[in-house]
């Protein structure tokens, strides 16, 4: 099975202060996919700049001609799917058709409180996504859409002419518990999964494979349940937050070694950082070009 390479550039510069080029290059090196975080801050860069992701992702569609672009991931933590999908139409519509959504219940940090309320517990982020996604599913699929639900309405909402990709833009679908998995295996094109948290800190390479071996098995028991082969469902990996930390950006072979374990469980898509000098995401220019460059024909 051949391995997409994208990677996800953070929006923390102003655009003709290094964003725009790094879009650009990210193009020239040959990514599948250019994403960025849909937050309104994020943690350490919280007191400094920070962009939104959509018109953000608007101006990269304007200087790139084949690279995909998306959020991972969009939340409903400050989202409504009626003006999201009015927005990501527009975006599909200006990129000609080459936005993913990557889209999540969200978390307990700075989005989840920005608007005033009070952070909602892992049960109703997971009740409000639930409902999210197959409302926004409708929205950017047709014309007009009204619907009363528990935590979000829409009354004649339209939506025309809507997406350029037909029948919509694809979702993924970033989810590691029983309903985010169900609602990956009904709506997704893709699944999105950054590993298992709890290993983070502690935990060895060797665990942190056994767990996405475990969520990869979990996906495939909803898709079953829903009578759809899993292998239509593509599988991504957000680098970073395993204990491999940034080890794998350490060098060639040791990204070809890294994402050839990975693919082994069945990933189709591993997205990595663009550097970012003194943070977590810190390694060296070179070496990730080169991974960029020659990583994907030696992966096959």
């Amino acid at each position: 099975m051949s391995l997409r390479l994208s990677t996800v550039i953070l929006p923390y510069r102003r655009w003709n202060e290094g964003s725009r080029e790094a879009w650009q290059r990210a193009e020239q090196l040959g990514f599948h996919t250019g994403y960025t975080y849909d937050h309104l801050s994020w943690r350490t860069f919280r007191d400094g700049p920070w962009f939104g992701a959509v018109p953000t992702l608007t101006a990269a569609a304007g200087v790139t001609d084949r690279l995909r672009l998306g959020t991972l991931v969009t939340s409903p933590n400050f989202r409504h799917p009626v003006t999201l999908a009015k927005e990501l139409i527009t975006l599909d519509d200006i990129s000609g058709g080459r936005v993913t959504l990557g889209i999540g219940a969200g978390g307990t940090g700075f989005d989840a409180t920005a608007l005033g309320q009070e952070p909602w517990s892992p049960r109703e982020r997971a009740d409000r996504l639930a409902e999210f996604v197959p409302l926004l599913d409708r929205l950017l699929r047709e014309d007009s859409v009204s619907y009363e639900g528990d935590f979000y309405s829409a009354h004649e909402a339209r939506n025309i002419p809507g997406c350029l990709q037909r029948p919509r833009l694809p979702f993924a679908v970033a989810a590691t518990g029983p309903r985010g998995l169900k609602l990956a295996a009904r709506h997704g094109q893709a699944w999105v999964t950054t590993g298992d948290p709890k290993l983070y800190e502690n935990g060895t390479p060797e665990q942190s494979l056994q767990a996405l071996r475990g969520q990869v098995d979990k996906l495939t028991d909803a898709c079953v349940a829903l009578g759809r082969d899993v292998n239509t469902l593509d599988k991504i990996l957000l680098t970073g937050f395993t204990p491999d930390r940034g080890r794998p950006l350490e060098s060639l072979d040791a990204f070809v070694d890294f994402a050839g374990r990975h693919r082994e469980l069945g990933f189709s898509e591993l997205v990595i950082h663009w550097p970012i000098p003194d943070s977590d995401f810190a390694a060296d220019e070179k070496v990730f070009e080169q991974i960029a460059m020659e990583a994907p024909a030696q992966l096959g």
